[in-house]
């Protein structure tokens, strides 16, 4: 396993992290979920990610319990606040009652003292920014969190946040948590920029674009049965890849990965951990042999001349090629 700084923090994370959404508490059995989680960590996984909206805190009491028997200190734990938690008014959002009150609830499912990584798992437009920045800060002094981050903000809104935080004193978010994949790369444009001028490491979602880039899915044949886009609990997000102009350039991906002699999911996540920004690429799994086969990718180099006929490839789904 190789480990890179989170932003500009002194914390540092693993390169593949393991993630828990629309897997563990969800649609994989607990003894499944926890024999990934494990494998997880022996493969040298160190960070590992949720979030308290996850099946209503399902996703925590599994990963929590999994990791019970290993060292606090060996792991990072990331979970994050916003979406609804309840039917009362006062049940979402980053209003300082709401994140006080689920930073508490996290800790009692996750069954630990701190959370080493606090997100914003969306941005709140009805709460004054300095609010829920403080609370953060509130949270960090009291020892129940180590770090802050948020995930899917916008540069505008990261850029407010950061200039805040120096104004008013308080400690810097040290992350962002976007999708980020071969498919989807909005965030190279603004957001990746702004995150590296002022420090904030990447955790990216969805690096394998929930599976479309594993190659299982073909252009004209049925999913896979035992895929989660045969799963009505998990499908809402894959179904949004699988068109035929999208599994097109696929196919044009998987060839190149294999005339390079490794699988498409390991290519694409080379790819992701090819940009210096990104601290760490967090994937799913509900196999231990998914775990091994992604850890994989930190072995692969790209060649240029390789990367290069990837970018025209990726150019053809979105029209932007990175610099890099």
């Amino acid at each position: 396993m190789k480990y890179r700084k989170l932003g500009n923090s002194g914390l540092k994370v693993s390169e593949i992290g393991l993630g828990s959404w629309l897997t563990y508490g969800t649609a994989v059995e607990k003894d499944q979920s926890t024999a990934c989680i494990h494998k997880a960590y022996e493969q040298g996984i160190n960070f590992f990610d949720t979030a308290n909206a996850y099946n209503k805190g399902a996703a925590e009491v599994v990963l929590g319990e999994a990791l019970k028997e290993y060292p606090r200190s060996s792991y990072v734990l990331a979970t994050k606040v916003y979406f609804s938690m309840g039917k009362g008014p006062n049940d979402r959002g980053l209003s300082r009652k709401h994140i006080i009150e689920q930073c508490d609830a996290s800790l009692k499912r996750l069954g630990v003292e701190y959370i080493d990584l606090y997100q914003c798992h969306r941005y709140d437009t009805e709460t004054p920014l300095e609010e829920t920045l403080r609370a953060l800060d509130d949270l960090v002094s009291q020892g129940k969190v180590l770090y802050t981050g948020v995930s899917e903000w916008s540069a505008a809104q990261i850029t407010d946040a950061v200039h805040i935080a120096k104004e008013k004193n308080l400690r810097p978010l040290v992350s962002n948590q976007p999708i980020y994949n071969m498919l989807v790369r909005y965030i190279e444009k603004e957001v990746l920029p702004v995150c590296e001028r002022e420090g904030l490491g990447q955790v990216v979602f969805s690096p394998l674009a929930q599976g479309i880039l594993t190659g299982k899915y073909k252009q004209g044949q049925p999913v896979p049965s035992s895929s989660r886009a045969a799963n009505d609990r998990t499908n809402s997000v894959i179904n949004s890849y699988l068109n035929d102009e999208v599994l097109s350039r696929v196919q044009k991906l998987e060839n190149i990965a294999q005339n390079l002699g490794v699988k498409l999911s390991q290519l694409a996540l080379a790819w992701v951990l090819k940009h210096p920004g990104v601290s760490s690429a967090i994937i799913g799994a509900s196999r231990q042999e998914q775990v091994e086969e992604n850890v994989k990718a930190l072995e692969i180099e790209i060649p240029q001349p390789v990367l290069d006929e990837i970018n025209l490839v990726l150019a053809e789904i979105n029209g932007f090629v990175p610099n890099w």
